[in-house]
């Protein structure tokens, strides 16, 4: 009797959302079955990739394309199901009638920037063994010198934009969703400085601001920005009525339960549909995702799980959270924007866009880790906060000799809409989100 165990790998990611410059998606794959992480390094660009050696599947991907996973258990043997949603795991497992064995939790989510790696062995398979690919040198770059490091960092966001103009998004209108942050508003001038160095018509170019019931900061910050500039012809303002804000969409959306993240996600969900609805071809779309965590610009005060000493003595903490060997570390979920991005990338897929958050790729995220930010900021949570704003502005105008304006910071749900407003929009309990995350399955 043959008591061997036969391993089903079925891969229902999409590997044509990937964005890869410097090889092909065969290529890619292959660099991942070698399981060399320096060559899973040199991949260049977005992707999430599955590769399989016999019992041995690996995975790995970049912040901007989560996957996750979920092992089935047959008489045959696993059968691993890879999807980028939990529903489209649970929608193919219904068509093997697999669907009793299924609970969102039990699935798992690919940590961004590791090699995931397991063996398909049978009862019990064991635990994925994780092995990092992307370790950036940490105080690389001068303290003392703002200039440069600016012009290190926003020329490497630069680079990508450019790229993913020339290679990805080479025809077509391109939206920027705009609330003139310092994310979006560096992401924005820095997109039509490309299209004109690139000999292409700005007009290609437009900025997207949410307003709901004509009301909140962004709209009168996106018009300010731009006027300030000359470029005000390029905002397109996006009214929507209070009522069609709607969390728990954005909880069946993004499939997680975090307020903040659904509560950001809620605001873009409303106005891609609006885009949507507005223009029913429209494909590309670039955003500032990921410039806060690269810079650690978020009020450390407000989470009492944070100290600023956590904060700049952990690698990528906010990208990764506490990291895949800690306690804390959710196998269901991964961590900081390794888990976030699906307000992203979730909501614009949902609604057939191309959302590119260039702050995300490995390359940027490497010079921004460089920055020596303990001793430029010697522990202090005011000088941390402005040192994004003198960096980024710095090197706007090194690579586009443009005046950047550098506004306070504000959350996408606290810019759209009067603050007064959000409390009756959004509830206060984290347990009210996940109830209705988990209603889905009920």
């Amino acid at each position: 009797m043959d008591n061997h165990y036969v391993s089903n790998v079925v891969d229902l990611t999409n590997h044509e959302k990937n964005i890869i410059y410097n090889m092909t998606h065969e290529e890619a794959v292959n660099a991942l079955k070698s399981g060399n992480v320096e060559a899973v390094r040199k991949i260049d660009g977005h992707f999430c990739l599955v590769s399989v050696d016999g019992k041995i599947i690996r995975m790995a991907r970049s912040i901007g394309r989560p996957i996750r996973y979920f092992i089935a258990k047959q008489a045959s043997g696993p059968m691993l199901v890879i999807a980028e949603r939990i529903d489209t795991i649970y929608a193919f497992l219904k068509t093997k009638g697999y669907e009793n064995q299924f609970h969102p939790s039990y699935t798992r989510m690919v940590p961004a920037h590791y090699i995931t790696k397991i063996e398909l062995l049978g009862c019990p398979d064991p635990n994925p063994v994780y092995e990092r690919f992307f370790t950036p040198e940490r105080n690389s770059l001068p303290k003392d010198n703002i200039t440069r490091i600016g012009e290190h960092y926003i020329g490497t966001l630069y680079n990508e934009i450019k790229k993913w103009l020339m290679h990805r998004a080479k025809t077509g209108p391109v939206g920027v969703t705009f609330s003139a942050g310092i994310d979006s508003g560096s992401v924005f001038l820095l997109t039509y400085h490309a299209i004109r160095e690139l000999g292409e018509s700005p007009s290609r170019l437009k900025a997207f601001t949410l307003s709901i019931d004509g009301a909140g900061e962004d709209l009168i910050q996106a018009r300010k920005f731009l006027d300030m500039l000359n470029l005000g012809i390029f905002l397109e303002p996006v009214e929507v009525d209070f009522s069609a804000l709607n969390w728990k969409e954005a909880v069946k959306v993004v499939e997680d339960y975090k307020p903040l993240d659904i509560q950001s996600a809620t605001m873009s969900l409303t106005l891609l549909k609006a885009i949507r609805s507005r223009y029913p071809d429209w494909k590309y779309m670039i955003d500032g995702e990921g410039g806060d965590e690269n810079l650690k610009d978020y009020p450390i005060e407000e989470n009492p799980e944070l100290t600023i000493r956590s904060v700049l003595n952990n690698l990528m903490l906010y990208h990764e959270g506490w990291g895949v060997h800690s306690i804390k570390h959710s196998l269901t979920y991964s961590g900081g924007l390794s888990r976030g991005y699906m307000r992203s990338f979730s909501v614009s897929d949902s609604l057939d866009f191309e959302e590119f958050s260039p702050y995300t790729l490995p390359n940027v995220i490497e010079i921004s880790e460089g920055i020596p930010y303990i001793e430029m900021t010697n522990w202090d949570h005011n000088k941390l906060y402005e040192l994004k704003g003198a960096i980024v502005a710095s090197g706007v105008k090194s690579i586009t000799g443009m005046e950047m304006p550098v506004f306070e910071k504000r959350r996408f749900q606290h810019g759209a809409v009067p603050r007064s407003e959000s409390g009756r929009l959004f509830p206060d309990a984290e347990r009210e989100y996940r109830k209705a995350f988990l209603s889905i399955y009920e």
